[in-house]
This record gives C-alpha cells, sequence and structure tokens, in this order.
C-alpha cells in the first residue's frame, strides 16, 4: 500500500467514535491532548483533531510515532517526547490563536496574582517553588508548562495563564508547606527523643528462626533499607524497647539485628521486590520504593557533605592570605 493510502486508512481510523481517555491524559486545548506511555515503553500518546495538513506536519516532526488503533492515539516514543510533543503542540496551537499570548497578558494585566513563587516575564510566567510533589503534578496538568532546568523553574506560557490561575490555590498551599521552616516545625512536632535515640543505635529485633541475609540490602520496618552485619544469639529481653517498633508482630524469640547504611553500590545491585512479603516478622526484600527513599537520602547526604567541604575549603583559603 502506498504512504498516501496509508494516510487515508489512518484519518478514517481516527474519526468518529473516541474510545475511553487513557490514564493520565490531560487536555492541552483546541482539540490536542496528552496521556504518559508505560514504565516499559517510555513516551506519550497524542490525541488530535484530524486534519490532513495537520496529521502531515505531525509525521514530519515525529517520524518514528505509531498509530495505536484501538486507543485512537499517536504513541510518540522517547524519554523526552512529552516535552517534544508539548512544544510542537504549542506551535500548531499558537498558529490557531495568534492572540493567545495577548489574552493571557491581558488577563493578567486585569488580576494578576501576585505570589513569591511566581514571576511575569515577556514571553512567559516563571514558577519557583520549593520542591512538592503536589506542585510537580499540578504543575504538569497546565497546558503546556514545562519545566526549564537551565533556570530552574517552570515556565508556563501566557495563554495558559487562565489554567494556572484556577490552579494556583493548590500550587501556592503545597509550596508554603513544603517550605524549610514549615518542614522543620513539623518535623519537631513529630519529634519522639527516645525513638530516635533508639534508631541512633541502629539495632532492629529480627525473628531469631526467619532472620534477614547479611551483607544484602534489605528493608526494615523502621529503619527503611539498610545491610545487616550481625545477629545477637541471645534473644532481647528489653520489653520497653519493642515499643519502638509496634509493626513487629512475628511469632518466636526476637533478636537484635545490627545494620549498616547500604553503599550506592549495593542499592545498584539490589533487585528490587513487588512488596513486602511478611511485614509483620520486621523486615523484607527491599523494594523499589524504599529503594529510591533510600538513594534519595543518601544522595542527599553527599551533596550536604559536599558542600561542608566546599566551605571548610574556602575558609581555609580566606585565612592563609591573613596568615602570611
Amino acid at each position: 500500500m502506498t504512504e498516501a493510502g496509508q494516510d487515508r486508512q489512518e484519518g478514517r481510523r481516527q474519526a468518529p467514535t473516541a474510545p475511553a481517555a487513557p490514564e493520565g491524559e490531560v487536555a492541552r486545548g483546541a482539540g490536542f491532548a496528552v496521556a504518559p506511555g508505560t514504565a516499559k515503553r517510555p513516551g506519550v500518546l497524542v490525541a488530535m483533531p484530524f486534519d490532513r495538513a495537520l496529521l502531515a506536519r505531525f509525521k514530519e516532526n515525529f517520524p518514528t510515532a505509531r498509530w495505536r488503533r484501538k486507543l485512537r492515539r499517536w504513541f510518540v516514543p522517547g524519554t523526552t517526547a512529552e516535552q517534544r510533543a508539548d512544544a510542537w503542540i504549542a506551535r500548531e496551537i499558537s498558529g490557531l490563536d495568534a492572540y493567545g499570548d495577548d489574552k493571557g497578558r491581558d488577563a493578567y494585566a486585569f488580576e494578576p496574582l501576585e505570589s513569591p513563587y511566581l514571576a511575569a516575564e515577556a514571553e512567559a510566567l516563571l514558577v519557583r517553588t520549593p520542591y512538592s510533589r503536589i506542585v510537580v503534578d499540578t504543575l504538569r496538568t497546565i497546558p503546556f508548562a514545562a519545566w526549564a532546568p537551565e533556570i530552574r523553574a517552570w515556565r508556563v506560557p501566557w495563554r495558559s495563564y487562565e489554567a494556572l490561575k484556577d490552579a494556583w490555590p493548590v500550587i501556592a498551599a503545597a509550596a508554603t508547606a513544603s517550605e524549610p521552616a514549615a518542614r522543620r516545625a513539623r518535623r519537631e512536632a513529630a519529634r519522639d527523643p527516645a525513638a530516635e535515640a533508639e534508631r541512633r543505635r541502629r539495632r532492629h529485633p529480627v525473628p531469631r528462626g526467619d532472620p534477614p541475609p547479611l551483607g544484602a540490602a534489605v528493608e526494615a520496618a523502621e529503619a527503611g533499607v539498610v545491610v545487616f552485619e550481625a545477629l545477637d544469639d541471645a534473644p532481647l529481653a528489653e520489653t520497653e524497647a519493642l515499643a519502638h517498633y509496634p509493626t513487629i508482630t512475628a511469632p518466636g524469640p526476637l533478636v537484635w539485628g545490627w545494620w549498616r547504611m547500604p553503599t550506592f553500590g549495593e542499592l545498584a545491585e539490589t533487585v528490587p521486590a513487588a512488596a513486602p512479603d511478611a511485614a509483620g516478622r520486621g523486615w523484607w526484600p527491599a523494594t523499589r520504593a524504599g529503594l529510591e527513599e533510600r538513594l534519595r537520602r543518601l544522595r542527599e547526604a553527599a551533596r550536604a557533605q559536599e558542600t561542608r567541604a566546599a566551605k571548610a575549603r574556602a575558609k581555609q583559603a580566606a585565612a592563609e592570605p591573613e596568615a602570611r
């Protein structure tokens, strides 16, 4: 079949009856929508109004895109597919509504959003907040909003101002709650000095008959992903200490297991489990969520250590001329 014939077939397939929208699909306006792919196949599903010229431009920009017949959407593969698709859709919509940005600027001038997290620039609105998953997920629903890593901010085109204004209460509340001072206040309110002292001892009760493997990264109920290095022989008799481990319900005698933090290499070598297999015994094979959380904390600790070392070097370098 010729390419023209394929285009005609694909065009007929896109027409009238539309199936249910894929999970996570977000409308971009003017009949365009984008939905995420899967973990196994990164990319995006793109829905758009049918037009022969529009389809030709789409295929020219995305030659590897494939038509998903059951979903009636185009699949664009790649880890950067969402950014590329959004940029292309923005160009197409700007051609449909040449005055969309001007309308957004007028709306902002009439009813501006005033917030320390928002900056208005000539080309777009910039949103900078402390990290919050709620903020990220909300901004992803704003048409054509995109993360700009070079300025560490979300860039929202003026034509999306009304959508941003509608979502702003959620964004502002989540950003305020993610401020360092707010996080410190929550940590202070939730502090339990006795439990913190127990965690610093780096021990965890485990069943003597079903202990964790030594030297391998596993997940513990109150400690996260750790590596057990040694186990006591005698059953533990500190009943008061067990109050800090309320999730352990395993029968039989318990012993102390002594653990340390895993290394980056040990985390990389660990194959994640689908889910905790026996949470009541206090430990289980490390899950993907647990590994990602431990990896994030290790990176934070490494960055903090590098910052302290850099400050110490700068202080030493500043002191040397004075000594001379």
